[in-house]
């Protein structure tokens, strides 16, 4: 019923930029909140940040001050501005849409995308 389609993956150096984006399509009526979590190879998934439909926004302690996360509610997509980037910010990438209301149904669901790989050389 909703698809998350990410973009904007792939590889950097160190000290560099990256932007994802993110997409939800479907039918949707609102999303309550979209944001990004990471997972490394060994380690459990990570929030990296979250936005709402308001505009308020929730950061990973690991990516304050160096990710930017934005959100264009009428494309119902996210956005996450990636600068000075560090060898340990290498992971996939998962996009998350969270309390969606979908037309004609009842209640709300959560969705996750398949995933972008960042891969940060040093």
């Amino acid at each position: 019923q909703v698809q998350l389609v990410e973009s904007g993956g792939g590889l950097v150096q160190a000290g560099g930029s990256l932007r994802l984006s993110c997409a939800a399509s479907g039918s949707i009526v609102s999303i309550n909140a979209m944001g990004w979590y990471r997972q490394a190879p060994g380690k459990q998934r990570e929030l990296v940040a979250t936005i709402t439909s308001g505009g308020s926004t929730n950061y990973g302690d690991s990516v304050k001050g160096r990710f930017t996360i934005s959100r264009d509610n009428a494309k119902n997509t996210v956005y996450l501005q990636m600068a000075s980037l560090k060898p340990e910010d290498t992971a996939v990438y998962y996009c998350n849409a969270a309390r969606v209301k979908l037309i004609a149904t009842l209640g709300t669901y959560d969705y996750w995308g398949q995933g972008t790989q960042v891969t940060v050389s040093s």
